[in-house]
């Protein structure tokens, strides 16, 4: 083989490597565009903080929240309650009716399907806003009963008070019970905020 046939085979196989380069780092380069493209498209699926904020439904596990206890999510910006109630705590929501400023739900704080004693779906779970209706400050729970108290809440800064199914008493700044958002539920233990039934 003469040394002029040895060089061309050297150039070609040159070359040939220097082509496996150049498709090797293209479609690396095209994999990772295909991934960074893909990324926005599966997160635009997902709802954003934004959408959150102005509303988006907002899907709440109770499986571990036990009698007595309150557990504080976020809705629409606000703090979300949801207060797991004792059968002594559901009892003494009558006991105070000659109390409070709107004892029959006159004032369209909750939806219809809550315009009951307890303000629920389900007695055992109260599911409020916990913003305060005088001037938007998040009232402190108190559960502690007394001969004078059954437990509920109150607002720090200006002393409304209210019982454990948001219903505010006579005397308070607060015109008006706390909100009840429009909700379901999805199964026994898990709620959906913010959309309902009625909307669905």
């Amino acid at each position: 083989m003469s040394s002029n046939q040895i060089d061309k085979s050297q150039t070609k196989i040159e070359i040939d490597e220097e082509k496996r380069k150049f498709l090797i780092a293209t479609s690396a380069a095209g994999a990772v565009g295909c991934a960074a493209a893909a990324v926005p498209f599966v997160l635009s699926m997902t709802p954003s903080e934004r959408a959150k904020a102005a509303g988006a439904p907002v899907e709440i596990d109770v499986s571990k929240l036990a009698p007595g206890e309150m557990k504080v999510d976020e809705y629409r910006g606000q703090p979300l309650w949801i207060i797991h109630r004792t059968d002594e705590q559901i009892a003494k929501l009558a006991n105070h009716d000659a109390q409070l400023t709107d004892p029959d739900l006159e004032v369209p704080q909750q939806p219809d399907y809550c315009k009951n004693k307890t303000r629920a779906i389900n007695p055992k779970y109260a599911v409020l806003l916990g913003t305060c209706t005088h001037l938007g400050c998040s009232p402190a729970q108190n559960f502690a009963v007394t001969a004078d108290w059954d437990g509920g809440f109150v607002c720090a800064c200006h002393g409304s008070k209210f019982d454990l199914a948001g219903r505010v008493f006579k005397g308070s700044p607060a015109p008006t019970n706390l909100v009840v958002p429009k909700h379901q539920y999805l199964t026994e233990t898990t709620l959906l905020v913010g959309e309902d039934k009625e909307s669905a």
